[in-house]
């Protein structure tokens, strides 16, 4: 009888964990939506495609919450994780649809990632870290590329959205996750050049990337690090 009540509370606070994210995700997609489109309403948007945009938004907002749940239970990290979750689902779906990142979202993060370091993962001195190297090492890459082929390799949307992704999981993690989104957007690029679909990788919008590598570096980046570790 124990164990079917503890399931029945389990159970219960997940599903209210992940109502609560579906209500989160329908707020979410209309702050996207105004980030995406401005304050008004174009006439000419596809109102269906549009629909189903918010319906993802609410389910995979409603998964992210009940998956936090469930990890962390009710815990700062628990806080953390899901406030990151819902900044990068702002930022895949705004760069995603504009090619920007926007600073409404990238330096409120910074700052709140920073914060929850100091009552949670990855600690403040990790955080700090990851903030320095995450913006440091995209601003090096963009400098560089500017000098040589005077062109910008990243924006600043993309060096400032690296810190923030830093400042929420730190350098490790932070570094795991640059190394897939540039693994996961070289392919994808040489690809797109490969069939003629494509100018080059540099017109892909990289915060979409950057977006799904922190989402996977959070979910298996101590694993691949522990395995990288042990292949030396």
């Amino acid at each position: 009888m124990a164990l079917a009540n503890m399931a029945g509370d389990t159970i219960g606070a997940l599903a209210l964990a992940a109502a609560a994210g579906g209500i989160v995700g329908h707020v979410l997609y209309s702050y996207a939506d105004r980030l995406a489109h401005g304050s008004t309403d174009d006439a000419t948007d596809d109102a269906p495609r549009r629909a189903v945009t918010a319906r993802l938004f609410e389910v995979g907002t409603a998964a992210l919450f009940a998956l936090a749940w469930w990890s962390y239970g009710p815990t700062p990290l628990l806080v953390s994780r899901a406030l990151f979750g819902c900044a990068l689902i702002l930022l895949f779906a705004v760069d995603l649809e504009r090619h920007e990142l926007p600073n409404a979202v990238t330096l409120p993060g910074i700052a709140i990632g920073l914060g929850l370091s100091f009552v949670t993962e990855p600690g403040w001195f990790a955080s700090l870290a990851g903030t320095v190297a995450g913006g440091g090492i995209l601003w090096i890459m963009s400098e560089i590329s500017h000098r040589l082929r005077g062109a910008e390799g990243v924006g600043m949307g993309d060096v400032k959205m690296l810190a923030m992704i830093g400042a929420f999981i730190g350098w490790r993690l932070m570094l795991v996750a640059l190394m897939l989104a540039l693994l996961s957007a070289s392919t994808i690029g040489i690809g797109l050049i490969a069939t003629r679909r494509g100018a080059a990788p540099r017109m892909l919008p990289f915060g979409t990337f950057l977006a799904a590598g922190a989402a996977v570096a959070v979910a298996v980046g101590p694993t691949l690090i522990d395995w990288y570790w042990r292949l030396w």
